[in-house]
């Protein structure tokens, strides 16, 4: 009986140690993300912009409907800057009500709300809004298409290129799932309480109910957008945003061969991530990381930190091995001003860089004496 307890005791603090010592001795290895036969795809985390799975995601391909994001998000910026509101009215012209493709079935001669417009273009996918929109903007589309790619341009998108405000075919219109992701993360931080329109799966106008084509709003509760596209050159295409707890993901789905297929592997993007990866945040905005030296300034050291929350997304039960490797320019001299860029800060998890971010001076250093300067030079001459 003695004999069993200790064998007993033996087998638990054996397990113990184990556990403590070795914690990844039972972890389940991270299996590699979905394969698929689409022509593209990138999956995001939102918070800290980190890709967890791509398959091409600098593939340049034609975006269909899925240029009404875009287009959406220009809308969006007008009203933030006034200049236009939800209630104004908007005189459909015979360009915008003749245009082909999915229609909201606005009439020609008549007047549509701004919110009427983006209903049509968010949840009907409607063409014919989406250039009422676009000319009551711009003027005309070929304007429009000009503003679009100015915001582009600012937003980082730089392998896109858009011609219209609908994604119908144009030889000037391409653009990347790694772009589109972009785009779709701009779009819910600047837009938080307009996104929320994506989220919606039917809308009536003129006594017509249509409904969203983007099945996975039907399917997961979590997923709340946002835009779906087809034209034959682009196939199907989808951009997915869903949100589970705190942790929000995007996918980016293109060249699929059928609506099932688009929905199929977004979803099964989405599971991936949800299931084998974890968000976690690393700094806080204006907390101090470090302090490094400052020649010739009033003060001898700088504090460092970064701007902005900072997040990293990596596998399961890994944020223990993560480890931080500052560089930092060894001869920084003053004047140094507050929030300006000075080095960063290495990501690491098992000896690999995974991501940077930016470190920013958290003081301004002024020039310092005549006499500071002088022990200065001489200290870094020797």
């Amino acid at each position: 009986m003695e004999i069993f307890k200790i064998k007993n005791i033996f087998i638990t603090f054996l397990l113990v140690s184990l556990l403590t010592l070795s914690p990844n001795v039972f972890s389940a290895p991270i299996p590699k993300a979905p394969k698929s036969d689409v022509s593209s795809y990138i999956l995001i985390d939102y918070d800290s912009g980190m890709v967890i799975a791509s398959k091409d995601p600098d593939l340049i391909l034609p975006p269909a409907s899925i240029t009404k994001i875009m287009t959406s998000y220009l809308a969006f910026t007008e009203l933030k800057n006034k200049t236009m509101g939800l209630q104004d009215e908007v005189l459909v012209s015979k360009n915008a009500w003749q245009t082909g493709g999915s229609k909201m079935f606005i009439e020609v001669g008549k007047k549509v709300k701004i919110q009427e417009l983006l209903h049509g273009i968010i949840t009907t996918s409607g063409n014919d809004a989406s250039v009422a929109m676009a000319e009551h903007i711009s003027g005309n589309e070929e304007t429009f298409a000009i503003y679009m790619n100015q915001m582009a341009d600012s937003l980082g998108m730089n392998d896109t290129s858009y011609a219209n405000s609908t994604g119908l075919p144009n030889d000037d219109l391409y653009t990347t799932a790694r772009d589109i992701s972009l785009l779709a993360r701009a779009l819910i931080k600047n837009f938080p309480k307009e996104y929320k329109l994506y989220s919606q799966k039917e809308y009536v106008f003129n006594e017509i109910k249509q409904y969203s084509r983007n099945k996975l709003l039907y399917l997961d509760d979590s997923v709340d957008g946002i835009k779906t596209g087809f034209t034959k050159k682009a196939g199907y295409c989808l951009a997915t945003s869903a949100k589970r707890g705190s942790r929000r993901l995007i996918s980016v789905v293109l060249g699929a061969k059928s609506p099932d297929q688009r929905t199929k592997v977004s979803k099964s993007l989405l599971e991936y991530a949800f299931r084998f990866y974890e968000t976690h945040k690393l700094f806080s905005s204006n907390q101090e990381l470090t302090q490094t030296r400052v020649f010739s300034g009033d003060k001898n050291t700088i504090s460092l930190g970064v701007i902005d929350d900072t997040y990293i997304s990596i596998p399961r039960r890994q944020i223990k091995n993560i480890k931080k490797k500052f560089v930092i320019d060894q001869n920084l001299s003053a004047p140094v001003s507050k929030d300006e860029a000075v080095g960063y800060v290495v990501i690491e998890l098992e000896g690999k860089p995974i991501t940077t971010f930016k470190l920013f001076a958290m003081e301004t250093i002024a020039e310092g004496s005549f006499y500071r300067k002088t022990l200065d030079s001489i200290y870094r001459y020797f």
